[in-house]
Protein backbone atom coordinates (compact mmCIF):
# COMPACT_ATOMS: atom_id res chain seq x y z
CA UNK A 1 0.00 0.00 0.00
CA UNK A 2 1.44 3.43 -1.01
CA UNK A 3 2.17 5.78 1.84
CA UNK A 4 0.76 9.47 2.15
CA UNK A 5 4.34 10.69 3.51
CA UNK A 6 7.06 12.13 1.34
CA UNK A 7 9.97 13.27 2.30
CA UNK A 8 11.71 13.49 -0.82
CA UNK A 9 10.87 15.03 -4.21
CA UNK A 10 12.68 16.65 -7.51
CA UNK A 11 11.72 19.43 -9.09
CA UNK A 12 12.00 21.42 -12.20
CA UNK A 13 11.98 25.26 -11.39
CA UNK A 14 12.13 28.09 -13.75
CA UNK A 15 11.86 31.99 -13.01
CA UNK A 16 10.41 34.23 -15.21
CA UNK A 17 12.34 36.38 -17.98
CA UNK A 18 12.42 40.37 -17.91
CA UNK A 19 10.14 41.90 -20.10
CA UNK A 20 11.54 44.80 -23.27
CA UNK A 21 12.62 47.84 -23.10
CA UNK A 22 10.32 49.99 -25.78
CA UNK A 23 12.51 51.54 -28.86
CA UNK A 24 8.90 53.70 -29.21
CA UNK A 25 9.09 57.69 -29.86
CA UNK A 26 6.66 60.52 -28.54
CA UNK A 27 4.53 61.62 -31.71
CA UNK A 28 2.00 65.09 -31.42
CA UNK A 29 0.84 66.95 -33.24
CA UNK A 30 2.24 69.76 -31.17
CA UNK A 31 5.42 67.76 -30.75
CA UNK A 32 6.35 66.18 -34.14
CA UNK A 33 9.87 65.49 -32.63
CA UNK A 34 8.96 64.85 -29.15
CA UNK A 35 11.68 62.16 -28.89
CA UNK A 36 12.12 58.64 -27.17
CA UNK A 37 9.52 57.49 -24.61
CA UNK A 38 9.76 53.68 -24.61
CA UNK A 39 9.62 52.18 -21.39
CA UNK A 40 11.49 49.78 -19.21
CA UNK A 41 10.56 46.06 -19.42
CA UNK A 42 8.98 44.36 -15.80
CA UNK A 43 10.93 41.92 -13.96
CA UNK A 44 10.67 38.47 -14.63
CA UNK A 45 8.97 36.15 -11.43
CA UNK A 46 11.24 34.74 -9.21
CA UNK A 47 10.71 31.17 -7.78
CA UNK A 48 10.28 31.34 -3.95
CA UNK A 49 10.37 29.02 -1.28
CA UNK A 50 8.35 29.37 1.55
CA UNK A 51 8.04 27.45 5.05
CA UNK A 52 4.42 26.73 6.11
CA UNK A 53 3.97 24.69 9.60
CA UNK A 54 0.50 23.16 8.42
CA UNK A 55 2.50 20.97 5.91
CA UNK A 56 4.03 18.21 7.05
CA UNK A 57 4.82 16.27 4.13
CA UNK A 58 5.76 16.57 0.93
CA UNK A 59 3.19 14.82 -0.63
CA UNK A 60 1.59 18.29 -2.48
CA UNK A 61 4.71 18.26 -4.60
CA UNK A 62 4.65 15.00 -5.84
CA UNK A 63 2.48 15.42 -8.72
CA UNK A 64 3.35 19.11 -9.33
CA UNK A 65 6.75 18.70 -10.21
CA UNK A 66 6.87 22.46 -12.41
CA UNK A 67 7.28 25.11 -11.01
CA UNK A 68 7.27 28.25 -13.54
CA UNK A 69 7.54 32.15 -12.51
CA UNK A 70 5.33 34.59 -14.95
CA UNK A 71 7.46 36.53 -17.13
CA UNK A 72 7.99 40.09 -17.06
CA UNK A 73 5.82 42.27 -19.42
CA UNK A 74 7.45 44.49 -22.24
CA UNK A 75 7.89 47.94 -21.66
CA UNK A 76 5.72 50.94 -23.98
CA UNK A 77 4.96 54.26 -24.72
CA UNK A 78 4.88 57.31 -22.44
CA UNK A 79 7.68 56.02 -20.47
CA UNK A 80 5.55 53.23 -18.62
CA UNK A 81 7.35 49.80 -17.77
CA UNK A 82 6.54 46.50 -18.30
CA UNK A 83 4.29 44.43 -15.54
CA UNK A 84 6.19 43.01 -13.21
CA UNK A 85 6.03 38.93 -13.24
CA UNK A 86 3.85 37.09 -10.70
CA UNK A 87 6.29 35.36 -8.36
CA UNK A 88 5.85 31.00 -7.87
CA UNK A 89 5.73 30.48 -4.04
CA UNK A 90 6.88 26.66 -3.23
CA UNK A 91 4.94 25.67 0.04
CA UNK A 92 7.36 23.23 1.99
CA UNK A 93 7.55 21.80 5.60
CA UNK A 94 9.50 23.41 8.58
CA UNK A 95 12.50 21.51 8.31
CA UNK A 96 12.86 21.13 4.46
CA UNK A 97 16.79 21.07 2.84
CA UNK A 98 17.25 22.04 -0.55
CA UNK A 99 19.99 20.38 -2.79
CA UNK A 100 20.90 20.79 -6.47
CA UNK A 101 19.73 17.84 -8.72
CA UNK A 102 23.00 17.72 -10.82
CA UNK A 103 25.40 18.43 -8.68
CA UNK A 104 24.03 17.63 -5.06
CA UNK A 105 25.20 20.71 -3.76
CA UNK A 106 23.61 22.26 -0.76
CA UNK A 107 21.24 25.35 -1.96
CA UNK A 108 19.24 26.79 1.08
CA UNK A 109 17.29 25.30 4.34
CA UNK A 110 13.74 26.43 5.45
CA UNK A 111 13.58 25.56 8.86
CA UNK A 112 10.98 28.27 10.16
CA UNK A 113 6.81 29.24 9.33
CA UNK A 114 6.71 31.90 6.61
CA UNK A 115 9.94 31.76 5.94
CA UNK A 116 11.07 33.02 2.62
CA UNK A 117 14.23 32.27 0.61
CA UNK A 118 14.20 33.26 -3.21
CA UNK A 119 15.48 29.86 -5.28
CA UNK A 120 15.83 31.58 -8.65
CA UNK A 121 15.56 35.11 -9.27
CA UNK A 122 13.94 36.89 -12.20
CA UNK A 123 15.38 38.58 -14.94
CA UNK A 124 15.46 42.19 -14.79
CA UNK A 125 13.53 44.06 -17.34
CA UNK A 126 15.31 45.24 -20.37
CA UNK A 127 15.85 49.60 -20.15
CA UNK A 128 13.56 51.68 -22.99
CA UNK A 129 15.08 54.01 -25.14
CA UNK A 130 14.45 56.57 -23.24
CA UNK A 131 17.21 55.83 -21.14
CA UNK A 132 20.07 56.52 -23.49
CA UNK A 133 19.19 59.78 -24.86
CA UNK A 134 22.10 61.96 -24.64
CA UNK A 135 22.75 65.55 -26.10
CA UNK A 136 24.82 63.90 -29.12
CA UNK A 137 22.41 61.27 -29.89
CA UNK A 138 18.84 62.71 -28.96
CA UNK A 139 16.87 59.97 -30.75
CA UNK A 140 18.33 56.45 -30.02
CA UNK A 141 16.13 53.63 -32.15
CA UNK A 142 17.68 50.87 -29.79
CA UNK A 143 16.73 49.06 -26.18
CA UNK A 144 17.53 46.43 -23.92
CA UNK A 145 16.20 43.33 -24.42
CA UNK A 146 15.04 41.43 -20.36
CA UNK A 147 17.83 39.76 -18.78
CA UNK A 148 17.08 35.69 -19.50
CA UNK A 149 15.40 33.36 -17.21
CA UNK A 150 16.80 30.72 -14.92
CA UNK A 151 16.21 27.31 -14.62
CA UNK A 152 17.16 24.42 -12.26
CA UNK A 153 16.62 21.05 -11.50
CA UNK A 154 16.41 20.86 -7.43
CA UNK A 155 15.98 17.94 -4.64
CA UNK A 156 13.53 19.06 -1.74
CA UNK A 157 14.53 16.58 0.96
CA UNK A 158 12.11 16.67 4.31
CA UNK A 159 13.87 16.68 8.05
CA UNK A 160 11.61 16.00 10.95
CA UNK A 161 12.30 19.17 13.33
CA UNK A 162 12.24 17.35 17.11
CA UNK A 163 13.72 17.21 19.88
CA UNK A 164 13.62 13.46 20.69
CA UNK A 165 14.55 11.28 17.68
CA UNK A 166 13.60 7.24 18.86
CA UNK A 167 16.01 4.94 17.98
CA UNK A 168 15.83 1.38 18.29
CA UNK A 169 14.53 -2.14 15.91
CA UNK A 170 11.51 -3.25 14.94
CA UNK A 171 9.27 -3.88 17.88
CA UNK A 172 11.24 -2.28 20.42
CA UNK A 173 8.03 -0.49 21.58
CA UNK A 174 8.80 2.91 19.98
CA UNK A 175 5.25 3.37 18.92
CA UNK A 176 3.55 2.24 21.95
CA UNK A 177 6.09 5.03 23.89
CA UNK A 178 4.96 8.00 21.39
CA UNK A 179 1.18 6.77 22.41
CA UNK A 180 1.66 6.01 26.01
CA UNK A 181 3.44 9.85 26.13
CA UNK A 182 1.37 12.15 23.34
CA UNK A 183 -1.42 12.42 21.75
CA UNK A 184 -0.27 10.71 18.70
CA UNK A 185 -2.01 7.26 17.48
CA UNK A 186 0.97 5.31 15.45
CA UNK A 187 -0.18 1.85 14.32
CA UNK A 188 0.88 -0.44 17.02
CA UNK A 189 0.63 -4.25 16.04
CA UNK A 190 3.26 -8.02 17.02
CA UNK A 191 4.88 -8.02 13.73
CA UNK A 192 7.91 -5.98 12.45
CA UNK A 193 7.94 -2.74 10.26
CA UNK A 194 4.51 -1.93 12.07
CA UNK A 195 5.71 1.58 11.09
CA UNK A 196 6.34 2.63 7.68
CA UNK A 197 6.47 6.31 8.12
CA UNK A 198 7.66 8.62 10.67
CA UNK A 199 5.44 10.79 13.15
CA UNK A 200 5.54 13.39 15.67
CA UNK A 201 4.41 13.41 18.60
CA UNK A 202 3.88 16.19 21.65
CA UNK A 203 4.84 15.15 25.19
CA UNK A 204 3.57 17.10 27.66
CA UNK A 205 5.61 18.15 30.73
CA UNK A 206 6.19 19.51 34.29
CA UNK A 207 4.40 23.56 34.38
CA UNK A 208 3.09 23.59 31.07
CA UNK A 209 6.09 22.79 29.45
CA UNK A 210 6.52 19.98 26.55
CA UNK A 211 8.87 18.97 23.58
CA UNK A 212 8.67 16.81 20.63
CA UNK A 213 9.65 13.08 19.57
CA UNK A 214 10.30 11.56 16.43
CA UNK A 215 9.38 8.33 15.86
CA UNK A 216 11.42 6.36 12.73
CA UNK A 217 10.58 3.07 11.55
CA UNK A 218 12.83 0.41 13.28
CA UNK A 219 16.10 -0.71 11.71
CA UNK A 220 18.15 -3.69 11.85
CA UNK A 221 21.83 -4.85 11.57
CA UNK A 222 22.19 -4.07 7.73
CA UNK A 223 20.22 -1.68 6.90
CA UNK A 224 23.09 0.54 5.99
CA UNK A 225 23.48 -2.01 3.05
CA UNK A 226 19.91 -1.84 2.23
CA UNK A 227 18.29 -5.00 4.77
CA UNK A 228 14.89 -3.77 6.21
CA UNK A 229 14.02 -0.41 5.22
CA UNK A 230 17.37 0.56 5.26
CA UNK A 231 18.44 4.31 6.56
CA UNK A 232 16.46 6.12 4.47
CA UNK A 233 14.17 7.39 7.48
CA UNK A 234 17.28 7.91 9.65
CA UNK A 235 17.76 11.67 8.17
CA UNK A 236 14.57 12.25 10.09
CA UNK A 237 17.11 12.54 13.12
CA UNK A 238 19.95 14.39 11.75
CA UNK A 239 18.10 17.52 13.71
CA UNK A 240 17.21 15.84 16.43
CA UNK A 241 19.01 17.33 19.97
CA UNK A 242 18.94 14.08 21.71
CA UNK A 243 18.42 10.42 20.60
CA UNK A 244 16.39 7.53 22.87
CA UNK A 245 17.86 4.18 22.25
CA UNK A 246 15.09 1.48 23.02
CA UNK A 247 16.04 -1.83 23.17
CA UNK A 248 13.57 -4.86 24.51
CA UNK A 249 14.06 -6.24 28.03
CA UNK A 250 13.60 -10.15 27.21
CA UNK A 251 16.47 -9.11 23.41
CA UNK A 252 19.13 -11.68 24.13
CA UNK A 253 22.01 -9.30 24.65
CA UNK A 254 20.69 -5.69 25.61
CA UNK A 255 24.33 -4.39 25.21
CA UNK A 256 25.08 -6.09 21.66
CA UNK A 257 21.61 -4.91 20.45
CA UNK A 258 22.94 -0.98 21.42
CA UNK A 259 25.89 -1.66 19.94
CA UNK A 260 24.44 -2.71 16.71
CA UNK A 261 22.03 0.30 16.04
CA UNK A 262 25.40 3.06 16.90
CA UNK A 263 27.26 1.19 13.93
CA UNK A 264 24.08 1.84 11.49
CA UNK A 265 23.73 5.43 13.05
CA UNK A 266 27.76 5.63 12.12
CA UNK A 267 27.28 4.35 8.75
CA UNK A 268 24.70 6.18 7.63
CA UNK A 269 26.30 9.59 9.29
CA UNK A 270 29.39 9.73 12.02
CA UNK A 271 27.90 13.26 13.51
CA UNK A 272 24.82 11.35 14.56
CA UNK A 273 27.64 10.10 17.71
CA UNK A 274 28.47 13.21 18.88
CA UNK A 275 24.33 13.56 19.93
CA UNK A 276 23.12 13.22 23.27
CA UNK A 277 22.10 9.84 24.16
CA UNK A 278 19.78 8.08 26.65
CA UNK A 279 18.64 4.45 26.91
CA UNK A 280 15.80 3.41 27.84
CA UNK A 281 15.20 -0.88 28.44
CA UNK A 282 11.44 -1.27 27.41
CA UNK A 283 9.25 -3.79 28.42
CA UNK A 284 10.38 -3.58 31.79
CA UNK A 285 6.84 -5.01 33.52
CA UNK A 286 8.21 -8.64 32.42
CA UNK A 287 11.16 -7.99 34.97
CA UNK A 288 8.54 -7.61 38.05
CA UNK A 289 10.09 -6.05 40.31
CA UNK A 290 13.29 -7.74 40.68
CA UNK A 291 15.88 -5.26 41.00
CA UNK A 292 19.04 -7.56 41.12
CA UNK A 293 18.07 -8.91 37.51
CA UNK A 294 17.79 -5.01 36.23
CA UNK A 295 21.55 -4.58 37.67
CA UNK A 296 22.48 -7.65 36.13
CA UNK A 297 20.84 -5.98 32.82
CA UNK A 298 22.57 -2.91 33.57
CA UNK A 299 26.03 -4.72 33.37
CA UNK A 300 28.53 -4.03 30.67
CA UNK A 301 26.06 -0.86 29.45
CA UNK A 302 28.09 1.89 28.78
CA UNK A 303 28.42 4.16 32.01
CA UNK A 304 28.42 7.80 30.37
CA UNK A 305 24.56 8.07 29.35
CA UNK A 306 21.49 7.61 31.47
CA UNK A 307 19.63 4.39 31.53
CA UNK A 308 15.99 3.85 32.63
CA UNK A 309 13.81 1.18 32.73
CA UNK A 310 10.10 1.68 31.50
CA UNK A 311 7.06 -0.42 30.34
CA UNK A 312 4.82 2.16 27.86
CA UNK A 313 1.89 -0.46 28.50
CA UNK A 314 2.10 -0.81 32.16
CA UNK A 315 3.20 3.17 32.27
CA UNK A 316 6.08 2.33 34.30
CA UNK A 317 8.50 4.94 34.64
CA UNK A 318 7.75 7.56 31.70
CA UNK A 319 7.84 10.45 34.20
CA UNK A 320 11.17 9.41 35.23
CA UNK A 321 12.23 9.10 31.40
CA UNK A 322 10.42 12.76 30.50
CA UNK A 323 12.49 13.98 33.26
CA UNK A 324 15.90 12.34 31.95
CA UNK A 325 15.11 13.53 28.41
CA UNK A 326 14.27 17.10 29.79
CA UNK A 327 17.59 17.38 31.56
CA UNK A 328 19.44 15.93 29.12
CA UNK A 329 17.56 18.11 26.46
CA UNK A 330 18.45 21.14 28.23
CA UNK A 331 22.31 20.49 28.75
CA UNK A 332 24.74 22.82 26.69
CA UNK A 333 26.58 19.60 25.75
CA UNK A 334 23.16 18.49 23.56
CA UNK A 335 21.77 21.56 22.58
CA UNK A 336 21.35 21.40 18.83
CA UNK A 337 23.39 23.31 16.41
CA UNK A 338 22.75 25.25 13.73
CA UNK A 339 20.96 23.52 10.99
CA UNK A 340 22.77 25.44 8.46
CA UNK A 341 25.81 24.77 9.48
CA UNK A 342 28.29 22.80 6.79
CA UNK A 343 29.49 19.69 8.60
CA UNK A 344 25.87 18.43 8.54
CA UNK A 345 24.41 19.60 5.67
CA UNK A 346 26.50 20.27 2.44
CA UNK A 347 26.86 17.19 0.20
CA UNK A 348 29.60 18.35 -1.72
CA UNK A 349 32.96 20.38 -0.83
CA UNK A 350 32.15 23.44 -2.62
CA UNK A 351 28.84 25.82 -1.07
CA UNK A 352 26.46 26.66 -3.75
CA UNK A 353 26.05 30.55 -3.53
CA UNK A 354 23.63 32.38 -5.80
CA UNK A 355 24.66 34.92 -7.78
CA UNK A 356 22.95 37.79 -7.26
CA UNK A 357 22.92 39.47 -10.67
CA UNK A 358 24.12 38.14 -14.04
CA UNK A 359 26.96 39.65 -15.73
CA UNK A 360 26.20 42.50 -17.89
CA UNK A 361 28.42 40.93 -20.32
CA UNK A 362 25.98 38.29 -21.79
CA UNK A 363 24.87 37.75 -24.94
CA UNK A 364 21.84 39.62 -25.85
CA UNK A 365 21.98 42.70 -24.27
CA UNK A 366 22.39 46.05 -26.70
CA UNK A 367 21.43 46.25 -29.75
CA UNK A 368 22.90 45.65 -33.36
CA UNK A 369 21.18 48.76 -35.18
CA UNK A 370 23.51 50.84 -32.38
CA UNK A 371 26.24 52.96 -33.40
CA UNK A 372 29.56 52.24 -33.58
CA UNK A 373 30.67 55.14 -31.49
CA UNK A 374 27.54 55.37 -28.88
CA UNK A 375 28.35 53.62 -26.01
CA UNK A 376 25.55 51.75 -23.69
CA UNK A 377 25.98 52.29 -20.34
CA UNK A 378 24.16 49.12 -18.39
CA UNK A 379 22.86 49.93 -15.49
CA UNK A 380 21.34 48.45 -12.30
CA UNK A 381 17.57 48.69 -11.56
CA UNK A 382 18.49 51.10 -9.01
CA UNK A 383 19.70 54.05 -11.11
CA UNK A 384 16.61 53.54 -13.53
CA UNK A 385 15.08 56.10 -10.60
CA UNK A 386 17.78 58.29 -11.27
CA UNK A 387 17.00 58.34 -15.34
CA UNK A 388 13.31 58.93 -15.47
CA UNK A 389 13.23 62.73 -14.52
CA UNK A 390 16.37 63.14 -16.96
CA UNK A 391 14.78 65.31 -20.01
CA UNK A 392 17.12 66.60 -22.86
CA UNK A 393 17.87 69.90 -24.63
CA UNK A 394 16.65 70.85 -27.94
Amino acid sequence: METNFIDYVRIYCRSGRGGRGSTHMHRAKYLPKGGPDGGNGGRGGHVILRGNRNYWTLLHLRYDRHIQAEHGGNGSKSKSTGKQGANAYIEVPCGTAVYDAETGEYICDVTEHEQEVILLKGGRGGLGNFNFATPTNKAPRYAQPGEPMQERSVILELKLLADVGLVGFPNAGKSTLVNAVSSAKPKIDNYPFTTLEPSLGIVSYRDDRSFVIADIPGIIEGASEGRGLGLRFLRHIERNSLLLFMVPADSEDIKHEYEVLLNELEKFNPDLLNKGRVLAITKCDLLGQDEELKEMLKEGLPNDIPVIFISAVAQQGLQELKDTLWTEMNNESNKIAAISTQESLIRSTKTFAYMDSISEDDEGWGDEDKGEDDEIEFLDEDDIEDLEDFEYEE
